[in-house]
């Protein structure tokens, strides 16, 4: 997955309100975004998208709308589930090396 892929602030925001994501929702992605310098990785960045409340296909149609072709967006998933796998597998086990 390389390249980079740009949406403005405001046709992010026009997204969101079209899709029904809250204003509040969206004021906290966008306060998110900013303090990453406005940069985010993929992965990261559809994580957000999820948390408000978005769902894969309608997430999917934000990331082809910004020329992300599909099977970038097939990646970005996969990745995303690889990463929760890892996380929630590292909390469900208990190591102990003696």
């Amino acid at each position: 997955m390389t390249g980079t892929f740009i949406i403005s602030r405001i046709e992010l925001e026009r997204v969101l309100t079209g899709l029904g994501v809250s204003t509040q929702k969206i004021e906290g992605l966008v306060t998110a975004l900013n303090k990453m310098h406005r940069h985010s990785n993929a992965v990261a960045f559809v994580g957000m998208l999820q948390k408000t409340g978005l769902r894969q296909p309608e997430i999917a149609n934000i990331l082809r709308r910004i020329g992300v072709d599909d099977v970038t967006v097939t990646n970005i998933f996969n990745s995303l589930d690889e990463e929760r796998i890892k996380s929630a597998f590292g909390r469900i086990v208990e190591l102990k090396v003696e």
